[in-house]
């Protein structure tokens, strides 16, 4: 999951940063408005914004006109003074999926980051199925037949992105820009050790993680 957050309160945004890495996500920051409207046109793969409507330069609003404008159903969590009801309505009216009021809760930011996220990806429920292989988007823990499977935090993230896709291809390119900050360099070569350890740790159930080469992979159940 990469997420994208719009917050000029450096303080705040250090605590969101924290907070949703230690949860396993890819995460980048800006502090305006222009800058998150750049982030969002230059093609990243963002799962979700977080935006804060107060920014500088272009104002929260403006960035999820434009946003919209643009045709993206990218999930947008806006994030608002507690006495802002106006532009709360404005910001849900231009198209926002939710909103929070400042001062918040981490932990349930953390769960309507989980919610919005599941819903961008046409899901309702945290748990996602493929035949015996079950993974839990709120704790993070994957079970095949149901046993417990030791992930690293990248094989986690590779084994999310591919089961949100199931019987679709997925590209390296599009691997690290789901898993990979700005800044964070991950080589195709480097995509490949994560698969190979993933391959070896979900290949000794009914599952499999087929290449197609030169244009990704693709997780399928092996026919009986």
């Amino acid at each position: 999951m990469r997420i994208l957050i719009a917050e000029d309160d450096q303080v705040l945004a250090d605590g969101l940063l924290r907070s949703l890495r230690s949860s396993g996500a890819a995460v980048d920051h800006v502090a305006n408005g222009s800058e998150a409207d750049t982030a969002l046109i230059t093609g990243h793969e963002f799962d979700l914004l977080i935006l804060d409507l107060g920014l500088p330069k272009l104002h929260g609003l403006e960035v999820l006109r434009k946003l919209r404008g643009r045709g993206s159903a990218l999930p947008v969590l806006i994030l608002t003074a507690a006495d802002g009801i106006e532009e709360r309505v404005k910001g849900l009216d231009l198209g926002a999926d939710d909103y929070m009021a400042k001062p918040f809760s981490l932990q349930e930011l953390e769960a309507r980051v989980r919610a919005l996220t599941r819903r961008g990806m046409g899901g309702t429920s945290h748990t996602i199925r493929h035949g015996p292989l079950v993974y839990d988007q709120a704790g993070r823990v994957a079970t095949l037949n149901d046993r417990m499977v030791e992930l690293s935090a990248r094989e986690l993230g590779l084994l999310e992105v591919l089961l949100q896709r199931v019987g679709r291809l997925v590209s390296k390119e599009q691997l690290v820009e789901h898993l990979c900050e700005w800044g964070e360099e991950v080589s195709n070569n480097a995509i490949e050790v994560y698969i190979h350890r993933l391959r070896k740790k979900i290949e000794k159930g009914p599952v499999r993680i087929a290449t197609v080469r030169g244009l990704g992979y693709c997780l399928e159940k092996i026919p009986h």
